[in-house]
């Protein structure tokens, strides 16, 4: 891999305005943070070790939930449980495996990433990201980068690895600046992380944190994979049409003329520009028609009045089990049209193929298994603890002593996400990290929790471009000074910074819209107030 320099040279940092000044101070900040894994581990021990002060002191608040309510003590309080105690000791022995295994997130990640992996290996995705680009008029190839990037969503790592390069020699081959074409496909895959047409694998991982934290307040509240999936889909062309101008008014223009002598002599590879061959236009036909039969078949379960996925007992469409089980969908839609493809393509021959791709996704995710395993311990302490209840109650409290109930909350709510982002890169590590204080908070003043995460997505995908902490920073870095050699950490986040600002305002100014004004659910069966 390429080696890039890890801070601007002193000739540059003197160009720097007061700002980028401040991102330097976050990023230096953010690499004294520990690993994430090692984070959890020391805020769940953190937590422990609070439970007992806090125990001691005897805290407790008023319990706002209606007494007789689930989960309600009969004195109408809740105290804080110390785990420094032979109780508490006993609960965290006894409970550890199940705190792991019952963690939401984990069971809908692994099975989502079974299908992902099957057409990742195929080559379907790869495919239909150059299919995607490369046949987009010269005109519109800015946009058709950005919306690529989007897309590939659904599966993160094709964006990263395929896309991001494959827009650098895109814009290379075409006379223009490299670097403004990774910008952009950059900005689709990581500023507009949230957004998409389809339901990705980050979807059943946020609902079931944020499902986990409700439970908090309500212990029979559920929240689905498709719990933002209107707002995302339509999120989809706003992003991407903000992505556009930015990068052709304001980045491109900013970077200039391309100086060639800057760049690797072995920069331009070939065969990423490679148009689709026919064995691989094939593939993407029976593709094609692999998803429409998929299509077909969910309708079939939800549509018709004897629709076996409705609700049995009554009808009703969106509280049914072809939501509460819409990972199984994702596995069954990503595994057909990845094995057609792979049939087509000849890419995959028999069912070990599809075995072997399987394998492959769930080995990639052995770190984060790992990082789930000291997630949920933290998330189940703060629940054992009351902490965050009591947390959720206090914070409740002031911002209805301060007056900030209504939904301009949300604008300081999606600022604070986008902040804290800049310090913790990973979606789902920062979401367990929050949810269990901001959801239960937001829901005391009458807001649910679909509407809450809707927000979080905002606030943790528009800053993921100007932080070094986000997981494929440096690789993208990497990428970059293959055609700037000299180029640094500094210049990539200067580089990046107008996108985050209009992503973060247009977007925050769009949920409001969209939420509040227009009155509009963020998804499918997803209220916008919490009755309580």
């Amino acid at each position: 891999m390429t080696e890039f320099p890890t801070s601007p040279s002193q000739h540059e940092r003197g160009k720097r305005n007061a700002f980028t000044r401040f991102l330097d101070g976050v990023e230096w900040l953010g690499n004294l943070l520990p690993h994430p894994v090692t984070l959890f581990a020391l805020l769940a021990l953190g937590i422990v070790l609070l439970s007992g002060v806090f125990g001691w002191m005897g805290l407790a608040v008023v319990d706002p939930r209606p007494a007789g309510a689930p989960g309600v003590a009969e004195d109408g309080m809740i105290r804080a449980v110390s785990l420094v105690n032979g109780d508490g000791i006993r609960r965290i022995f006894t409970g550890l495996v199940d705190n792991f295994t019952g963690f939401a997130p984990l069971g809908v990640v692994l099975v989502a990433m079974l299908g992902v992996g099957v057409a990742e290996k195929s080559g379907l995705l790869s495919a239909a990201v150059r299919s995607m680009v490369l046949g987009a008029p010269p005109k519109l190839v800015t946009v058709a980068i950005v919306f690529a990037g989007i897309i590939s969503n659904t599966a993160s790592e094709v964006g990263y690895v395929v896309l991001i390069p494959l827009a650098g020699a895109i814009y290379y081959a075409l006379g223009r600046h490299p670097l403004a074409g990774m910008a952009a496909a950059f900005a689709g895959v990581s500023g507009g992380y949230s957004a998409n047409l389809l339901i990705g694998t980050i979807d059943p991982l946020l609902a079931g944190i944020t499902q986990e934290a409700a439970q908090l307040i309500d212990p029979d509240y559920r929240v689905l994979a498709t719990a933002n999936w209107y707002f995302m889909f339509a999120s989809t062309f706003l992003i991407t049409a903000i992505g556009s101008l930015v990068s052709i008014y304001i980045v491109e223009p900013q970077l200039g003329a391309y100086d060639k002598a800057k760049a690797d002599p072995d920069v331009l590879d070939e065969g990423m520009m490679t148009p689709l061959d026919n064995t691989e236009r094939k593939g993407l036909r029976w593709a094609g028609l692999a998803m429409l039969a998929v299509f077909a078949l969910m309708a079939l379960t939800l549509w018709p009045e004897w629709g076996v996925l409705r609700n049995a007992e009554t009808g009703d469409r969106m509280d049914s089990p072809f939501f509460d089980g819409f990972v199984v969908w994702i596995l069954i839609f990503f595994v057909t049209i990845g094995y057609a493809y792979g049939r087509a393509a000849k890419t995959m021959k028999s069912d070990r193929d599809v075995i072997d791709a399987m394998a492959g996704a769930l080995s990639s995710l052995g770190l984060y298994i790992v990082l789930v395993f000291f997630a949920a311990q933290f998330v189940a302490f703060f629940g054992w603890t009351n902490l965050g209840g009591i947390t959720a109650v206090t914070g409740a409290q002031f911002l209805v002593d301060t007056g900030l109930t209504g939904p301009v909350v949300f604008f300081l709510f999606i600022l604070l996400c986008g902040l804290i982002n800049l310090s913790l890169g990973s979606a789902s590590a920062q979401w367990a990290v929050t949810a269990p204080i901001f959801v239960p908070m937001l829901m005391l003043i009458g807001y649910s929790p679909e509407a809450i995460q809707a927000a979080y997505r905002i606030g943790d995908s528009t800053t993921n471009v100007i932080t070094p902490m986000m997981s494929y920073f440096g690789l993208i870095l990497a990428w970059a000074t293959r055609y700037q050699k000299d180029l640094g950490v500094g210049t990539l986040i200067a580089m990046m910074l107008p996108y985050s600002m209009f992503f973060i305002t247009a977007w925050s100014v769009f949920f409001y819209v969209w939420t509040f004004v227009i009155g509009l659910p963020v998804g499918p069966g997803s209220p916008t107030y919490y009755p309580g």
